[in-house]
């Protein structure tokens, strides 16, 4: 794989700034590290930083301001996301994508989402439907402006919103982690406007099941969501086999 330079730009000073403002507005307290890795793991995520790319423990920490510790405390939680590759004395890289890994990451997601799902279909609620309606009015809007990554943001949401529903909020935790695994794949994946589309599909035909109360179709759709990746994933690796270990 090709190593190439590339650095947290200047201009990122103000995507800091955002970052810290919706931490302020959350009203969640947040300590420096967890700053440095949101700031970091969007860079990488939305790939801004290419798998291949070598980051400065130093650089970054005089680019955001803050000392090496956080930024070193950043670094080892996304190396153990997968995202950094860490090798004492060396340069820090952004790490390629891993088949085992998203393998592994979309059979243990499929399991929990659809316990998830069987849970919220059983206790499903007009208020659940309603609120959860108003969320795909959100993602509709993002579609119609092209804020793609707004939708993105919005589709986390989305199956957030479903766990909370269902009685186990905490089950969101380990659905983020195995997002968090193969985004940088929707990241490629939804810039193509009809796969956007498709994936507001599947969340019109959950919604629906769910509002129905239907166990056997609300889980045959989020089968259905979850599957449309793995088309992608071969057609991802075949179009970008230099992202892949």
């Amino acid at each position: 794989m090709t190593s190439r330079k590339v650095m947290v730009g200047p201009a990122k000073g103000r995507q800091t700034e955002k970052t810290m403002q919706k931490i302020a507005d959350a009203m969640i307290p947040r300590t420096t590290t967890d700053i440095v890795f949101d700031q970091l793991y969007d860079e990488i995520a939305s790939l801004r930083l290419l798998p291949g790319s070598r980051i400065s423990e130093a650089e970054i920490a005089a680019k955001m301001g803050v000392s090496r510790q956080p930024v070193r405390d950043a670094f080892n939680r996304l190396g153990n996301l997968g995202l950094l590759l860490i090798r004492p004395q060396r340069a820090t890289e952004v790490r390629g994508f891993s088949m085992p890994a998203i393998q592994n990451a979309r059979f243990v997601r499929l399991a929990v989402e659809l316990e998830v799902i069987t849970r919220a279909a059983t206790s499903w609620t007009a208020d659940h439907t309603t609120a959860l309606s108003h969320q795909i009015e959100r993602q509709q809007a993002a579609i119609a402006s092209g804020e793609t990554s707004r939708f993105h943001e919005l589709d986390y949401d989305f199956h957030k919103l479903i766990c909370e529903f269902s009685g186990y909020p905490l089950a969101f935790e380990t659905i983020q982690d195995c997002k968090r695994a193969v985004d940088r794949l929707c990241v490629l994946s939804l810039r193509d406007a009809a796969e956007v589309t498709a994936v507001l599909q599947d969340h019109e035909a959950i919604l629906k099941a769910l509002s129905e109360g239907s166990v056997q179709e609300a889980r045959a759709a989020t089968e259905r969501h979850l599957a449309r990746l793995d088309a992608t994933i071969v057609e991802i690796h075949e179009k970008h086999a230099a992202y892949f270990e």
